[in-house]
């Protein structure tokens, strides 16, 4: 299984199973699954109400001795209203309670966005707290002291641009190792990416596929199929294989971390399967021609009349 290297030599699974809109009562057996299959790199958030889940199949896997703890890198992240100094180590002690874990490898600023304490998910613009009144540096001063704490080896963000990762490098003791944002050959991220890389930060790339099952609440009219493009189509019929792993092979080549979520156990399978599949060099650069600028999650859900954000704040 490829592994991305970090700066002090540990290295980071490449391939990982998303658990984004995994459903309660599939979740453990698609963690199972994947743990079997030999995922050793498993993508959570307490947002996506599984953890508790999650960790009763890690639990087991250990347990029944299919791996151990080390051989795991789980990564989590800090909800937008914990994002006070104070609330980040309780809402991770929180995550690793459900999770029955002692430790996260990696810690995440989930969005660059903050809600109030007493809000889960934003109804309006009352219920957000602006950049001024309470700046990144100030959450990640809370990550930092989970590091120190040892409830964490290693902290990072997600869904940050350039403007928020270059004011938070400015402020931070620790640098994030990692940025999870939304990549895929539609959106293919490019200028992040460089930056990312010039600063020993790695990235991970969600809705790999383009994230066709999400709710219709978070679809734009009309958004194009991914998995139906022709030429996606063409080079994995070339390959024999499917249009998925073909997706999955292009990010892991790009040198980021990939997350696919399933929980099919025969797409889990061939999810994986993908990390074996090297697509040629004229394969990569006929995918670069494809790239739309097409965001399937743009972050329009978290933009209020009246409210600290816009669309252009949220990803600056």
């Amino acid at each position: 299984m490829k592994a991305l290297m970090l700066p002090n030599g540990d290295q980071v699974p490449a391939l990982g199973l998303g658990t984004w809109k995994s459903k309660p009562g599939q979740v453990y057996e698609a963690v199972k699954e994947a743990i079997k299959v030999g995922y050793r790199h498993i993508d959570c958030a307490p947002i996506y109400g599984n953890e508790n889940e999650v960790g009763n199949a890690i639990k087991d896997c250990l347990q029944e001795g299919m791996v151990k703890r080390s051989d795991l890198w789980i990564t989590s992240k800090l909800w937008n209203n914990a994002h006070a100094r104070e609330d980040v180590m309780p809402a991770l002690k929180k995550t690793l309670s459900d999770l029955q874990l002692d430790y996260l490898d990696l810690f995440l600023i989930h969005w660059p966005i903050s809600f109030k304490k007493d809000s889960i998910m934003a109804q309006s613009a009352s219920d957000l707290l602006s950049m001024s009144e309470l700046p990144h540096e100030h959450t990640w001063e809370g990550m930092e002291q989970c590091v120190k704490e040892g409830l964490t080896r290693y902290i990072g963000v997600s869904n940050f641009g350039i403007k928020n990762l270059q004011h938070l490098l400015s402020k931070a003791t620790i640098v994030p190792i990692m940025n999870q944002v939304e990549a895929h050959p539609y959106f293919q991220q490019k200028e992040l990416l460089d930056f990312c890389q010039s600063h020993k930060i790695h990235l991970t790339a969600y809705s790999p596929l383009g994230s066709i099952d999400r709710s219709s609440a978070l679809k734009a009219e009309n958004e194009p199929i991914l998995l139906e493009d022709p030429l996606i189509e063409k080079i994995a019929q070339a390959h024999q294989v499917t249009p998925a792993q073909v997706l999955i092979s292009w990010a892991l080549q790009r040198d980021t971390v990939v997350i696919p979520k399933s929980v099919n156990p025969a797409r889990i399978k061939q999810n994986f399967e993908a990390s074996m599949l090297i697509l040629t060099a004229e394969d990569m650069q006929a995918m670069e021609q494809i790239d739309k600028g097409f965001r399937y999650v743009n972050g329009s859900f978290f933009v209020f009349e009246g409210g600290p954000y816009s669309v252009e704040d949220i990803w600056a």
